[in-house]
């Protein structure tokens, strides 16, 4: 009897050699998301495999191309036979079958669906491996400077690596750049067109008060990742794990990450905007135009969700006087502030007057009346006074040729308008007077 105890006792000890000789190195970082302040570091800038952590970035791509124009939201795409073969987490997809990138953002999201992330990157680059390297490129630009790309799923493949800093860095940028989009990351389940789909993340968000989001990875090299963020107050951290031992573990290191990062990080901190640096990512990324459109025109629209466009001092210095006066050199500026870079740009780059004798600000103007719309009601509900009793409204119009949605707030005097604006801009918000025309 004791030799099989014995035999059972060295076959344990065994395969817990084993496991732990092949586990995935663990790594961490925890950062206070308001700035970016490193709370915790552990193995944060060791190159391991992402998993599906790098739906993270097909996703941003995913809402940059909608914001762009590029993709639409209810724009049906067909699904590639190469899409449709990719392994599991899958939501199902045929080949030659059809569905809008709504429904295939959320399958990615919230599924982690492999084959939706593939027919997302195809629909934008037009090739899987052209995405990944628009993906890279990406990552350079907003400073994830340890990563690369080899597909938009994550699954395991030579070369296609990144940090827990990086991915950090990531998080942070979803939160900031695409602040409507971002609630996706916090739904615990949703309909995705063919079915419904619950988060792989669920467990965190049901139960971690403050969670919500951002995006749960497996594979067998990687191990364990979790991207997470959780709002408190006016605190905000966000904490990666790679690495991690099972699904429980990692919930459970998650849990005390959190905890540690609003243990640690002040009540009030100001808030510092992610940057993103000009690469070449976001010019050669822009929707082809017309033969012969004038930069200018390609860079309005560029234009972000902020209203902001990006180039480098290199590149501003081969522009037209008029660009020059849009876009500050190596830095990003609101558009509709473009006056303020010294010279009056061009009448057709204002704001129109308005009749009737009262004044309007403008909050930007956008490639998507619906972004414009969610940009005035964010207003509303940020109890900004001066804007109390005001007229929402959302017009077209034409700047350099490109057709934008301008935001705009009717009806106001000219002692609200100015104080709306004042306090829209505290808040890292655009907002231009705009003067009764007579």
């Amino acid at each position: 009897m004791f030799k099989y105890v014995y035999r059972a006792a060295m076959l344990a000890a065994a395969l817990l050699l084993s496991t732990g000789a092949n586990a995935a190195p663990y790594a961490a970082m925890v950062i206070d998301a308001r700035d970016g302040t490193v709370l915790h570091s552990r193995n944060a800038d060791t190159r391991l495999h992402p998993a599906s952590l790098t739906k993270m970035m097909t996703l941003y791509l995913a809402f940059e191309a909608v914001e762009s124009g590029a993709l639409s939201l209810d724009q049906q795409i067909r699904i590639s036979r190469n899409a449709a073969s990719e392994p599991p987490s899958r939501l199902g997809l045929r080949a030659g079958q059809r569905l809008s990138v709504r429904y295939l953002i959320r399958a990615a999201a919230i599924r982690s669906a492999n084959d939706a992330a593939t027919a997302l990157g195809e629909a934008i680059s037009g090739s899987e491996s052209a995405f990944a390297a628009r993906m890279t490129e990406t990552a350079r630009s907003l400073g994830m400077t340890q990563t690369t790309f080899r597909n938009a799923h994550g699954l395991t493949a030579s070369g296609h690596m990144s940090t827990a800093r990086d991915m950090a860095e990531l998080s942070r940028h979803l939160f900031y750049d695409f602040p409507q989009y971002y609630n996706i990351f916090g739904r615990t389940s949703t309909h995705a067109g063919v079915a419904t789909v619950r988060n792989t993340n669920r467990r965190l968000l049901n139960s971690y008060r403050g969670a919500d989001g951002i995006k749960t990875g497996y594979t067998r090299a990687a191990g364990y990742n979790l991207a997470a963020s959780a709002e408190r107050g006016n605190e905000r951290i966000i904490a990666v794990i790679f690495g991690g031992q099972s699904s429980d573990w990692r919930y459970r290191r998650m849990v005390e990450l959190l905890d540690m990062g609003f243990e640690r990080a002040p009540t009030h901190r100001t808030v510092v905007r992610p940057s993103r640096v000009d690469t070449g990512a976001v010019l050669t990324s822009m929707v082809p135009l017309p033969r012969g459109t004038s930069e200018v025109t390609q860079l309005v629209a560029a234009a972000d969700l902020v209203g902001s466009a990006f180039v480098s001092s290199a590149s501003a210095a081969t522009l037209p006087a008029t660009t020059e006066r849009l876009i500050a050199t190596g830095s990003t500026v609101p558009l509709v502030n473009a006056a303020n870079t010294g010279t009056a740009p061009r009448d057709s780059m204002l704001p129109r007057a308005r009749p009737g004798g009262a004044w309007a600000v403008q909050l930007g103007a956008y490639r998507d009346p619906d972004h414009a719309e969610a940009v005035l009601t964010t207003a509303m509900v940020s109890r900004i006074d001066p804007l109390t009793g005001a007229r929402p409204d959302v017009e077209a119009t034409v700047i350099e040729g490109v057709p934008l949605h301008a935001a705009m707030f009717m009806g106001l005097s000219e002692a609200q308008a100015n104080g709306a604006c004042s306090q829209l801009q505290q808040r890292d918000q655009i907002c231009r007077l705009v003067p009764p025309s007579g």
